[in-house]
């Protein structure tokens, strides 16, 4: 879909709007049933708001944009038209917890949608017209990519709020041996041509030595070992902030496992390692080889200083993605912490949604690869995610490589 024609693009916004539609449908069922009682927790915006911004970015980025044909020259504040809902700019500009204390009243879920579908129609009648370069569909593919990472976000504000979903994780398979990569010269990052999103900007040669690096990420049951060897009490195997973090937790009851973690370890199940999850509302019991989900950075971290291990760097896990796949290396399931902080790279620039990373650069903790929450046409192995490091809402793992 970085490279989609107008077609394509044509059938990738109509899916992402619909999906959109159906999850904001799944989280207004479980607001407005009777025997459910859901407070959306301090931070996360409501689902019509977080629906309602897939709509407004795109009708401010396509609709009202008079120079959208610039594509990723375009200026990060073009000359725009008024929008098609006088409010859209104060409600959507700012954070959901800000645009809904003064002024017009946050819409509801059946003004949400009204709005998703004119905005939709809009775009799609703009696209229709467009000429089939990469200038003039750079706006129409960067709404169709943000759309699916605000689909995403909606499950994970799900999962977040116990709204039932039926999503499941992709079957796990039997724990595969790590595999060994030799020394190499890689082009890190992405190359120009179709779309590119401005972190991956651009491809540069680094020298990798030889590695050894997990062919999967780290499961439960290698956590769970983590656990019960008093993991979430030494603090040597903690990063001082993370320790921090971690004491920190105490306010909220403790931390004795990831997020979403009713149970954990080996004494707690009578001798054989699981764990209890919450997932979309109800509980789990998992057991064996799923991958490990909603860590921080912090925890990744420890759970690497306590097997003697450490997390990969984006070269590394880049190369395995492309090269190992036939040995085994699977990704895709979990969202992978990676060792890094976001850097710009070699010839970057902020393209017109300049908010995108560079406010994030030498604080966020870099992400790679995708979660079985992410968008089939989202999971891309130059794709560079990241989220601060006490990031757990998401569908967030890691694996790990030899010191």
């Amino acid at each position: 879909m970085r490279q989609a024609g107008r077609d394509a693009l044509s059938l990738g916004l109509i899916d992402a709007r619909n999906h959109t539609l159906h999850l904001l449908a799944q989280h207004e069922a479980a607001a407005t049933s009777p025997d459910r009682v859901l407070a959306p927790e301090m931070g996360h915006p409501l689902p019509p708001w977080l629906a309602g911004h897939a709509g407004w970015f795109s009708e401010r980025w396509i609709g009202r944009n008079t120079q959208r044909a610039l594509g990723s020259a375009c200026p990060s504040q073009p000359v725009r038209l008024a929008s098609i809902e006088p409010h859209a700019d104060f409600w959507w500009e700012l954070a959901p917890e800000t645009s809904g204390r003064h002024g017009p009243a946050l819409p509801d879920f059946a003004g949400t949608r009204a709005y998703l579908l004119e905005t939709l129609e809009s775009s799609l009648e703009m696209l229709d017209k467009a000429p089939e370069s990469d200038d003039a569909l750079y706006f129409y593919r960067l709404a169709l990519f943000h759309e699916d990472m605000v689909g995403e976000r909606l499950v994970t504000l799900a999962q977040t709020l116990g709204v039932p979903l039926a999503l499941e994780p992709p079957q796990t398979t039997s724990p595969r041996e790590p595999l060994g990569l030799p020394a190499t010269r890689w082009q890190l990052g992405s190359t120009p041509g179709g779309f590119v999103f401005d972190n991956e900007k651009w491809a540069h040669a680094v020298s990798v030595p030889e590695f050894e690096i997990d062919a999967q990420p780290v499961g439960w049951s290698q956590y769970v070992e983590f656990v019960d060897d008093g993991g979430y009490d030494r603090a040597e195997l903690w990063h001082p902030q993370g320790w921090a973090w971690l004491q920190a937790q105490a306010a909220g009851g403790g931390r004795r496992g990831p997020r979403h973690v009713e149970q954990i370890g080996v004494a707690r199940f009578g001798g054989a390692g699981a764990v209890l999850q919450r997932r979309f509302g109800r509980m789990v019991r998992l057991a064996g080889h799923p991958p490990v989900t909603h860590v921080s950075w912090w925890e990744a971290d420890a759970w690497c200083r306590w097997a003697g291990r450490r997390l990969p760097d984006e070269a590394e896990w880049e190369l395995a993605a492309h090269t190992a796949m036939r040995r085994g290396f699977r990704w895709g399931d979990v969202h992978e912490w990676m060792a890094g902080t976001l850097q710009p790279w070699p010839g970057f620039s902020p393209d017109p949604w300049a908010d995108y990373s560079q406010p994030w650069f030498g604080r966020a903790r870099v992400l790679r690869g995708a979660s079985f929450a992410t968008r089939m046409r989202m999971k891309h192995p130059k794709f560079r995610g990241f989220a601060p490091p006490d990031h757990d809402a998401g569908f967030v793992g890691f694996r790990s490589c030899a010191v």
